[in-house]
């Protein structure tokens, strides 16, 4: 490896280079993100999973980038044309593009109009006139009328001498660098609706005329004006001026007062620059400005899934769950503390069957049958109105009654997941099972779900598909080991997401439990088959094994550290489980005495604090929320209500809110504080419980507008210079909803 690359990811990181090579040689040697963070701090410096997954990222990036450097190089070789200076240059190329530049000249491309121009031995001519000398134009040129090479007119042969030099210009260097900054730095984004398609691309209207810097537009809005290409409605092309461009071509290549041959040349340049540099330079900042907004949209989406997936549990409870619909009822059904199917049911409490009685009956007698301990209610069709109705049953106090997101359960319960774990059921029972477990724990649930179905991200379907699994797949992986999994419970899903595992992994330990029964000690997961020493050292602290004869096995203790322990308990005469539960005895343990050289500080103050509480969870206590009473439908809606609201998605532009009446509602970026907001996670996050008030309800299209200002009005219809274009957001951010919501008036500031 390129020593340079370590000196160089350790500058854009602000870490030391050792820092960066003893985490590289941790990852290649199969070592894990959430391992390196929690149990390698002495080797890393105390590098956090952001900068472990950072390091990991930016090498292989630069790994990618030796790839095509040494195969450029061999290509150039095997050309015979690689000279020392050019092999330099290529060696000290840092970014893809400069070595793409370099390699232009000399990549296998399909005959071109310069390839045709030289075959008829032109290229003589176009030499002498790229020298910009005084010389009869005309008089050379005849010397190169060859009927036999298709040369039959002065005009031909200036042409083709013409196609030869617009080829050059396009692969010099250092002009096609100075182009690209033009894009990048001075390019716009210009949007056009494609005639006739006006009516059909109503929800794009917003860019049917649209003006806006390459450099300072949105990701959201990039990927909306993409989007709309992609649909056949707009037109989008991404260019600088071109009076602009050409100024900086003539300047770099022009060396000569006007004559012929400059004549000659400047067509060549704009020639050159309409059908080379500007198609090749305009794909480069499209590519360059689609992988900036993935990598927000993707940010964004990753964020919003970590708080999701870190929602707080109920715990393990008895829990009735219940998919509420009209016509064809409320699926309903009982779930044990640890999740198993206890019972399924179907009852009609609302229109237009109306069993009011015989669904009671049949709840009460459900509660009191399996001593449910909490009711999760799903948050779609018909939701509040089953909310209102077993609210009203008399239930005892105790009984939880709430609402829980049921997005994705639909996805879930048609999975190939839900078909192995409920075989002889339907889907319905399946998603009722999905909405009692989320409530109980939710990271645990939602991993069985594809994380793009979860419905937390922003224009998910229009990004790198690759880039965003990755990252979604950080994100849980990060979340699951960052929480702790008991190994006797867990599902396959969740297992293998534990460092070190994978789906072989988790699936052959779930059928060694299946055949054995629990796990009495971590030592014991060693005997699972093909799982051997180094998945252990990965996955064994992340593996939570509770009641075990070695208590130190139901914390985030890693088994490579039980020995230190219990010297620890040994040299001040206690037991391990009498430091575990004595603050006093704790406090007697003097960390620097243990010090090695493997282990140093932070190490030892991490498993001070784990013994202090050992393998609680470190997600929020569960706590109980209601929507608003009275207020079921869109309709009920009154502008300058205030209600009680949870925060379901978040996106660059604003957040969207669930109030209880089956649409949500955007809080934009303007309205989430009292405060200037430049970006929504300042201020909030999914599954924040907030306050908000109702500022514009469209019924018809179904668009709510809210605040979470503590004085929304207090300053409508004033508006600030310049705000009113900025104000007009994306067309398409969530579905037709955001169409209007995300260019809210000036009249909510």
């Amino acid at each position: 490896m390129n020593i340079h690359h370590f000196v160089k990811v350790a500058q854009e990181l602000n870490i030391k280079v050792k820092q960066v090579t003893d985490t590289i040689e941790l990852l290649d040697e199969g070592a894990t993100v959430p391992f390196i963070s929690r149990y390698r701090k002495e080797v890393t410096g105390s590098l956090d999973e952001v900068q472990v997954a950072a390091i990991r990222d930016r090498m292989q990036q630069l790994r990618e980038l030796d790839k095509r450097r040494d195969a450029i190089l061999k290509s150039i070789e095997e050309q015979g044309k690689l000279t020392s200076e050019l092999e330099e240059k290529i060696n000290a190329a840092e970014t893809m593009s400069v070595l793409e530049d370099l390699y232009l000249p000399y990549k296998p491309k399909r005959r071109t109009k310069a390839t045709i121009a030289r075959e008829k031995g032109l290229e003589p001519l176009a030499t002498k006139i790229f020298e910009q000398g005084y010389f009869d134009l005309d008089e050379e040129a005849e010397k190169y009328i060859d009927a036999e090479k298709e040369v039959n007119s002065i005009e031909e042969a200036l042409q083709g001498a013409r196609d030869i030099i617009a080829e050059w210009i396009n692969e010099n260097v250092e002009l096609r660098k100075k182009i690209r900054d033009l894009f990048i730095e001075e390019g716009q984004f210009v949007s056009k609706v494609i005639p006739g398609k006006e009516q059909e691309a109503s929800k794009y209207r917003d860019y049917f005329d649209w003006t806006e810097p390459v450099k300072t537009t949105p990701s959201h809005r990039v990927l909306a004006m993409r989007r709309g290409e992609k649909e056949l409605f707009l037109m989008l092309d991404s260019c600088p001026d071109e009076v602009a461009a050409l100024a900086i071509i003539e300047k770099a290549v022009l060396n000569s007062a006007s004559n012929t041959a400059v004549e000659q040349v400047k067509m060549a340049i704009k020639d050159a620059y309409k059908r080379l540099l500007k198609p090749s330079m305009e794909t480069e900042v499209r590519l360059y400005t689609k992988k900036k907004a993935d990598e927000e949209a993707i940010k964004v989406f990753a964020e919003n899934l970590r708080q999701l997936l870190l929602a707080a549990p109920l715990g393990e409870k008895s829990v009735m769950a219940i998919d509420p619909g009209f016509r064809t009822g409320c699926k309903t059904v009982c779930l044990g503390p640890q999740g198993q199917l206890l019972s399924y049911d179907t009852i009609f409490p609302n229109e237009p069957q109306r069993k009011t009685a015989e669904s009671g009956t049949i709840i009460k007698h459900l509660v009191e049958k399996h001593q449910v301990e909490a009711i999760a209610i799903g948050n779609g069709t018909a939701s509040r109105e089953t909310e209102a109705f077993v609210k009203s049953l008399g239930l005892p106090k105790q009984v939880i009654v709430t609402m829980v997101n049921e997005s994705g359960a639909s996805i879930y319960s048609a999975s190939e997941v839900a078909r192995e774990e409920f075989p002889d059921h339907d889907l319905t029972v399946r998603g009722s099972v999905s909405i009692g477990r989320r409530l109980m724990d939710p990271l645990a649930e939602l991993v069985k779900i594809d994380a793009k179905s979860i419905g937390v991200g922003q224009y998910q379907h229009d990004v790198d598909q690759s880039a965003l699994k990755n990252s979604l797949d950080d994100t849980v992986m990060s979340c699951v080991n960052g929480v702790g999994v008991e190994v006797n419970t867990a599902s396959k899903q969740l297992l293998t997401y534990v460092s070190g595992l994978g789906p072989v992994l988790a699936q052959n330990i779930v059928a060694y439990r299946n055949e054995n029964g629990p796990f009495k000690s971590r030592t014991e997961i060693k005997k699972v088959p093909r799982l051997g020493d180094k998945a252990f050292e990965q996955a064994a602290g992340f593996l939570r094994i509770r009641n075990a004869k070695n208590p130190l096995d139901a914390s985030a203790v890693h088994p490579e550290r039980y020995e230190l322990v219990e010297k620890m308990a040994k040299d001040i005469g206690v037991k391990v489980t009498d430091l575990m539960s004595s603050e006093e005895l704790r406090s007697k343990i003097i960390l620097k005495n243990y010090v090695s050289e493997i282990v140093g500080l932070p190490t030892l103050q991490d498993i001070m604090e784990e013994l202090s509480k050992p393998g609680r969870d470190p997600r929020e206590t569960f706590e109980v929320f209601n929507f608003q009473e009275g207020v079921n439908e869109i309709s009920d809606l009154k502008v300058g209500m205030k209600l009680p609201g949870i925060i379901t998605n978040i996106t660059k532009f604003g957040a969207f809110v669930d109030i209880g009446v089956h649409q949500d509602g955007l809080v934009h970026l303007s309205h989430l504080a009292d405060r200037f907001v430049n970006d929504p996670t300042d201020v909030v996050t999914v599954n924040q419980k907030v306050e908000v008030t109702v500022m514009e309800v469209d019924i018809p299209r179904k668009r709510i507008g809210l605040s979470m200002k503590s004085d929304p009005f207090a300053e409508r219809g004033k508006t600030k210079p310049g705000v009113e274009k900025k104000r007009r957001e994306e067309p398409e951010a969530q579905g037709d909803l955001a169409a209007k919501l995300a260019m809210l008036k000036n009249r909510f500031r």
